[in-house]
């Protein structure tokens, strides 16, 4: 306390020591700082209790800090639902894709049955038109041969029978021919 009273006492010693000068006395200097601060508060602050200004200060700060702490719930809660939409729309896609996959395997392969079946029913076609024009060959051969040994057959009978028939037995084979055609005729009447 003394030196609270000393540093006051001081004060009135100020003009006498020659001019305006700095106190380096860190104790005796705070409690005049203190006391100017609370005079001017004193003074400025008539009807504002100090604890009023403190408290409506804490109570300003703690509104910022709420406000602040309930945006930051909203702007997560907003993040968190669309996370969960943009997973929910992920799943969908992946579903999607999946389908898309499976079903583009299944045209695969139902197109590849087709195309086997289709290729095995033009090969079967193809045989059986292969195998037709084998026997049409085939037939034409045997009728082309069979007319050659007819006309071989038929010119050496000719042959034979111009160089074993005379006139006579000629007419005689050409009367007992119309006989038998005549006797044929009346068979039918």
């Amino acid at each position: 306390m003394k030196n609270v009273t000393d540093s006051f006492v001081s004060l009135g010693h100020w003009p006498s020591a020659g001019g305006f000068g700095f106190n380096t006395d860190i104790l005796a200097t705070n409690p005049i700082n203190l006391s100017v601060v609370l005079g001017v508060l004193i003074f400025f602050g008539k009807g504002v209790c100090a604890s009023c200004l403190l408290s409506d200060l804490l109570d300003n700060r703690k509104q910022r800090i709420l406000n602040t702490i309930r945006n930051s719930e909203e702007l997560r809660d907003s993040a968190i639902e669309r996370l969960e939409k943009a997973r929910a729309r992920l799943r969908k896609v992946e579903r999607e894709a999946e389908d898309y996959m499976v079903n583009g395997y299944l045209e695969i392969e139902r197109e590849k049955l087709n195309l086997q079946n289709s290729i095995g029913q033009n090969l079967e076609r193809l045989e059986n038109y292969k195998n037709e024009t084998i026997q049409f060959e085939q037939q034409r051969a045997i009728n082309q041969v069979r007319q050659r040994v007819f006309q071989q057959a038929l010119q050496g009978a000719l042959g034979t029978l111009n160089s074993c028939l005379n006139n006579e037995l000629h007419l005689r084979t050409i009367s007992a021919n119309i006989g038998m055609f005549g006797a044929m005729n009346e068979i039918r009447d």
